[in-house]
């Protein structure tokens, strides 16, 4: 793993484990977090900071070698999004933005044609443009001709913790969309995330997971191990399935009993 170096948009990672910044009991854990995931990007949501504040601003708790990656959270329109990620460029967060555009309140499910539009929009104004979607091979196409740097799909609904419920849909975005796939949404054990990887995903993004758990630092190193085996065994490619068994050993070869042996 130390030789496979993930690289988008033009920066190099060491992991590809993605964190948030979200639902932890407080701020302060944050620099642990980063430190025992040994992630190297983070998200977080542009509402929930506030650059006047002296004190519990969650930007101070981000460490500086981080990749910061702003969120749109909070956005009904491509409107929205496309406003707040130009707040987030103004106030020196930097150009990597992920897309989140969300008018369902019940299921929290993003709009793939709000998305697009402001991925087209915003690449155009030299944002490396993260959307997180639902694992549409269409909506996935046109984020690709929009110009993104990266598609995000959901395992399954936001902050559900139910794993990867959209398996062979992503499977599809995998195999077909020449960009890196990083499942973001309803992980919720270190297993599902292995399970992404295994499949050929280039990252998982986790937050909710991590940080309901009830040791978040432990969570973290389970996490950045599972993302680490996920990757090894894609890496590896698994042995071919079958219907029948197969032995191990050679069914010949046997010692009988008039051998002298008991």
């Amino acid at each position: 793993m130390q030789d496979d170096i993930f690289e988008i948009s033009g920066k190099k990672l060491s992991s590809r484990l993605f964190i948030g910044t979200g639902k932890y009991a407080s701020d302060h854990m944050i620099p642990e977090v980063c430190k025992s995931t040994g992630a190297c990007v983070i998200t977080v949501a542009l509402r929930r900071v506030d650059f006047n504040a002296i004190t519990d601003n969650v930007m101070k708790h981000i460490p500086s070698h981080m990749q910061l990656m702003p969120n749109t959270s909070g956005a009904r329109t491509s409107d929205e999004a496309i406003r707040i990620a130009r707040l987030a460029r103004a106030t020196g967060c930097g150009n990597w933005i992920k897309i989140e555009v969300i008018t369902d309140n019940k299921y929290l499910l993003p709009d793939g044609y709000q998305t697009a539009k402001a991925t087209e929009i915003l690449t155009k104004e030299g944002f490396a443009v993260f959307p997180y979607i639902n694992p549409d091979l269409y909506v996935a196409r046109d984020l690709v001709n929009a110009g993104a740097v990266a598609i995000m799909p959901l395992g399954a609904p936001i902050g559900s913790n139910r794993g990867i419920r959209t398996e062979e849909m992503i499977n599809i975005l995998i195999d077909d969309i020449d960009l890196p796939i990083i499942v973001d949404a309803g992980i919720g054990k270190p297993s599902h995330a292995c399970q992404a990887m295994e499949a050929g995903a280039d990252a998982c993004l986790v937050n909710t997971a991590i940080a309901t758990s009830e040791n978040p630092i432990l969570m973290c190193k389970a996490f950045a191990d599972a993302i680490r085996a996920g990757r090894n065994a894609f890496l590896a490619k698994a042995g071919a399935t079958s219907q029948l068994a197969s032995a191990s050993s050679p069914l010949t070869g046997f010692i009988h009993n008039d051998e002298g042996l008991q």
